[in-house]
């Protein structure tokens, strides 16, 4: 299972978990090399950093000035996998956790408390992993949102039964304001919230499979204007080129977590 505990937490609060509850409102990645994730990051994406609050391992990735992501260089302090994890924004770290547990999913860390909130780590019931966090976001949150410079999909065995899961554990569909609506698309389920589709999820993953690419897992996707370069880039810096199309790369870096660029953004 993969353990990353980097959380959304940034300078000024302006807006809280509780008015986008249900979405994605981060993606972090655990790394063993803070500086090697640095170098690798700014020279396939163009990536820029500034710190963060949680402590000196802690870095948040610009692109154009705008934020993306976090790193936690803690793979290794914390007896953690490298890999790229999304958060869900809830309204109580704790009650997420029970309910994924209720319903066949695991707790792998936490809720802890990270001021100014809370988060955990968990993972579905095909064993997807993922994190929530309570509390307040990032000043560049609306930032990040509006921007979609990232974006997730999960691949899983049933995308029905997993929207199931999921609907259950954020409350999606729930006609509460600041709420997530699910739409069925063929055999995809798209997610939506405040109008703008954050997450996707697709049928086909087998749970058994010996690849991890084809076992139950949230991918994440980066915006970029060159996926050719970028893959190229990922290559020269270490990395590995797991799947080459013309508008879209899934990508291992130095260390191993696996990510995706594309050139489409979500609608």
């Amino acid at each position: 299972m993969n353990h990353d505990m980097t959380s959304p937490a940034g300078a000024t609060d302006v807006v809280s978990t509780d008015a986008v509850y249900g979405a994605p409102c981060w993606v972090s990645l655990t790394s063993r090399d803070l500086q090697g994730t640095e170098e690798f990051y700014s020279a396939v994406l163009g990536w820029e950093w500034r710190p963060m609050r949680l402590g000196d391992r802690f870095r948040v990735a610009l692109a154009n000035g705008r934020p993306v992501a976090g790193i936690a260089a803690v793979a290794g302090m914390w007896q953690m996998a490298v890999a790229w994890t999304p958060y869900f924004a809830v309204r109580s770290a704790d009650e997420a956790a029970a309910r994924v547990q209720e319903r066949g999913g695991t707790a792998a860390v936490g809720p802890i408390s990270l001021p100014p909130g809370r988060a955990a780590l968990l993972a579905d019931r095909d064993g997807a992993t993922f994190g929530v966090w309570e509390g307040a976001l990032f000043s560049d949150w609306p930032t990040w949102r509006r921007a979609q410079l990232a974006f997730i999909r999960l691949h899983t065995r049933d995308a029905f039964d997993a929207a199931i899961f999921y609907g259950e554990v954020f409350d999606w569909a729930s006609g509460g304001p600041g709420g997530c609506e699910v739409h069925y698309e063929g055999d995809e389920v798209v997610l939506r919230s405040q109008g703008d589709v954050v997450a996707r999820i697709e049928s086909g993953a087998l749970g058994s499979a010996p690849d991890p690419r084809i076992r139950p897992h949230w991918q994440v996707h980066f915006t970029v204007t060159d996926v050719a370069a970028c893959a190229r880039a990922a290559e020269e810096m270490g990395g590995t080129v797991l799947a080459l199309g013309p508008e879209e790369a899934v990508l291992a870096d130095n260390e191993g977590a696996r990510f995706t660029v594309t050139s489409r953004r979500e609608h």
